[in-house]
């Protein structure tokens, strides 16, 4: 079983269009942790400076300090210059879980983009209705000391460390929020291949630098074994294609074998929209 974290949505796409089942459909066939049941917004959620801090346990800011100084000593020579040059943007410290309000303000200035605060995983409508509105949707729960190395659950360390850096990159920032207004509109056997492209992407996307191959994936940068495997010659990188990346297999549960590669965040822009347009998906 793979180390890190659940993925933020699951497709729960009744019909599937010619027997198209996603990856989180199949793990959820084998029984799945009730935690990644997902839900629905009952209303509105708070957003930005509406969004209250927990009165948190000190365990629980020392499991944040434990898992951010972890990460962060791992990711020198992996991550990409966009990540890191995020978590300094948005104040990230290892001193305690931050208010998402703070995070909120820091990622607004950067792209406009401004954090909701959601109860768990959430269902597909309501998760890309967010991302639409170029909101992004976070937890503000910590995994409990037993799930530090491992949690099939969403948590905030995943939330906030794993994504929130990214959103301050302005060509990130727009591709994220085109994925939610493309995915609202997606059926069938496209959404599954919508939840393929944002695996390969979102969550375990890597980028060509200057410097060499390094690390954008919010699953692989919130994990510890993905982040010493992602580059490792354990894995098969290919080039960034939309029409292939959707086409790839994968397993939820298990080390990625197979991982793609960007040139730059303005090729995943503007692969995404042609790629859209080809499907009808995109005017």
């Amino acid at each position: 079983m793979k180390e890190g974290d659940f993925s933020d949505f699951v497709e729960t796409t009744s019909e599937p269009e010619n027997g198209a089942v996603s990856a989180y459909e199949r793990a959820a066939e084998e029984g799945i942790d009730p935690r990644c049941i997902p839900q629905h917004l009952d209303g509105p959620p708070p957003v930005g400076d509406a969004i209250a801090y927990p009165d948190y346990p000190d365990l629980d800011n020392e499991n944040w300090r434990f898992l951010f100084n972890r990460q962060m000593e791992l990711l020198p020579g992996r991550a990409g210059e966009a990540f890191l040059r995020g978590v300094e943007i948005l104040g990230m410290t290892p001193e305690r879980i931050p208010p998402l309000r703070d995070l909120s303000r820091n990622m607004e200035a950067a792209t406009g983009w401004r954090i909701a605060r959601i109860p768990g995983l959430l269902h597909e409508k309501d998760f890309f209705e967010l991302l639409a509105n170029r909101l992004f949707p976070s937890t503000d729960y910590i995994r409990g000391t037993d799930e530090l190395d491992y949690t099939p659950a969403p948590d905030c360390f995943h939330d906030m460390f794993g994504h929130m850096p990214m959103l301050t990159n302005p060509a990130f920032a727009d591709f994220y929020q085109l994925f939610g207004q493309v995915a609202l509109n997606a059926k069938g056997a496209d959404r599954t291949r919508l939840e393929t492209l944002h695996w390969f992407t979102v969550e375990f996307g890597l980028i060509q630098q200057a410097e060499g191959m390094r690390i954008f994936g919010a699953g692989i940068l919130s994990s510890k074994g993905e982040v010493v495997h992602a580059l490792s010659d354990a894995v098969t990188v290919h080039p960034f294609d939309p029409d292939r990346v959707v086409e790839q297999e994968y397993d939820v549960w298990h080390l990625q074998p197979v991982l793609f590669a960007l040139e730059s965040f303005e090729q995943l822009v503007d692969g995404f929209r042609s790629w859209t347009r080809s499907k009808g998906l995109l005017t």
